[in-house]
């Protein structure tokens, strides 16, 4: 009778409202598999022998799979996280040996020979299931060292063996999870960080070249080590509230600067570069000081921040110049570095003529010229968005970012009314990631974050995307339906 109660206050308490929207997004994603690989010397929608048919196939055994963990008890998650996790890493790190080479990476697993998995899409959960049973157990806190490491450290562990696989865009999106971390209460310093150098490497790699006018100064590293002196100053001030020590350093680094780039100008013209560099190993002395004087260590966080800010430019140049060329390329194209419409920047640039042909209202289903042509590489997977604008136009475009907007925002919800912090961590990993899939595979299409190969959630064609989000959505969606049930 227990087990009967159980089960009618589960049914009631699942979230239709996600689910129904998941449901919307497979259908208009199965639309877009037609649009994108429809051929008219093969009409048939339905065939196992198209895309469009085997999406149909995944779509199915993806609602099966959704009920199948809707019947699984939340404590059994909590009892397996780790198991699941360990397995998980395992299958990683065999996949890196076993795997035949497919397009440059070892990263897919036949099952047969017309289908294979991709195991960095299961690890997802695996590490959003680990996060959770790690940070809700007794005493752990976010905010010490320990406890950072340790999360960090599960977070880190599959990045490094899915590139291993050679799947570097795979193994970013695991960077969302620190967005998770942060909601949990990580100091916002290591997000400032992480901002920090990216601003640094973007700038540096774009501006490298161009130099100061009258000045034999790149504007690149010159800029870079100014913005890591002023960060550094900043996170003094936010952090340390030491307001003279604030005026000591801006004053005497600043004031050097501009005195140097005065002699530079009107004297002798030199590398100002040289002089900043001086002041910032001045600068991280000067905080080692302050950190033994005051007893305050966090001056030797903001020490160890400059240290990396001041030779990120350097290594960047180095880890940059090291980089395969088509990855090299691509970042140039997308700092507008170097022109490339037939190569780097092609699948950009065919993918943004498609978009823009669609117009407001699209050309409609199945008419899409760009996409009939096969002008776009990858359109029913990585570029499956691009279909979406040509065949639907901008008003189903934003229909569709409409859709996923308040899908995230209803799991949202549905994270912060958890009871627990397991529910609550595992609820915002699964925003995180759904968040960071869409922000970057919409971004890359339309040119405004490089080309890392993700699919877009529901849309983009294949099974092993398909399975790793249901996966990760439905494993919460039983975790959020027993909030309320009392154990005896």
């Amino acid at each position: 009778m227990e087990q009967e109660n159980d089960s009618k206050g589960i049914f009631l308490s699942i979230d239709w409202i996600t689910i129904t929207l998941y449901v919307i997004l497979i259908i208009w994603g199965w639309f877009s598999v037609c649009g994108a690989c429809y051929d008219f010397n093969h009409p048939d929608l339905f065939s196992w022998e198209t895309n469009s048919g085997k999406q149909i196939v995944w779509g199915g055994t993806s609602l099966i799979l959704a009920a199948i963990l809707m019947l699984i008890e939340k404590r059994l998650y909590d009892t397996a996280a780790y198991v699941i996790y360990v397995g998980l890493m395992l299958l990683l790190a065999v996949t890196i040996v076993i795997a035949p080479d497919t397009k440059g990476s070892r990263s897919w697993l036949p099952l047969g020979s017309s289908v294979k998995i991709q195991p960095a899409e299961f690890a997802k959960f695996a590490v959003a299931l680990a996060l959770g049973k790690f940070m809700d157990q007794y005493g752990v806190n976010i905010k010490k060292s320990k406890d950072i490491l340790i999360a960090i450290g599960i977070i880190i562990l599959p990045m490094l063996l899915i590139i291993g696989q050679k799947e570097t865009g795979s193994a970013l999106v695991y960077l969302a999870f620190f967005l998770m971390l942060y909601r949990e209460g990580m100091t916002g310093s290591l997000l400032f960080s992480g901002f920090a150098c990216v601003v640094y490497f973007v700038v540096g790699m774009k501006f490298r070249e161009d130099y100061i006018e009258n000045m034999p100064v790149s504007i690149g590293e010159f800029t870079v080590l100014l913005l890591a002196i002023t960060f550094t100053i900043g996170l003094v001030w936010v952090y340390c509230r030491n307001m003279k020590a604030v005026r000591i350093m801006a004053i005497a680094c600043y004031g050097t600067i501009l005195l140097a780039m005065l002699f530079s100008i009107y004297v002798i013209p030199f590398d100002v570069c040289y002089v900043m560099l001086g002041l910032c190993i001045l600068l991280i002395l000067y905080l080692i000081g302050l950190a033994f004087y005051t007893q305050l260590y966090r001056y030797i966080f903001i020490a160890f921040f400059a240290v990396v800010s001041t030779s990120l430019f350097y290594l960047s140049s180095t880890i940059f110049n090291h980089l395969a060329d088509h990855q090299r390329t691509r970042i140039e194209v997308l700092l507008g570095i170097k022109d490339d419409p037939r190569g780097a920047g092609y699948n950009v640039n065919q993918a943004k003529i498609a978009i823009g042909s669609g117009g407001l209202f699209g050309k409609g289903f199945l008419n899409g010229t760009q996409t009939k042509l096969r002008y776009v590489p990858e359109q029913h997977t990585d570029f499956i968005f691009c279909t979406v604008g040509e065949e639907e136009g901008f008003v189903g475009a934003a229909g569709v970012l409409i859709v996923y907007l308040f899908f995230i925002w209803r799991l949202i919800a549905l994270s912060e009314r958890q009871p627990d912090t397991m529910g609550r961590v595992y609820g915002y990993s699964v925003v995180c990631i759904f968040l960071f899939h869409l922000f970057i595979n919409v971004g890359m299409v339309i040119g405004l974050t490089p080309v890392i190969g993700i699919p877009l959630p529901f849309f983009s064609y294949g099974g092993s995307s398909l399975w790793g989000f249901t996966l990760l959505l439905f494993i919460f969606l039983r975790m959020d339906a027993e909030r309320n049930l009392k154990r005896q």
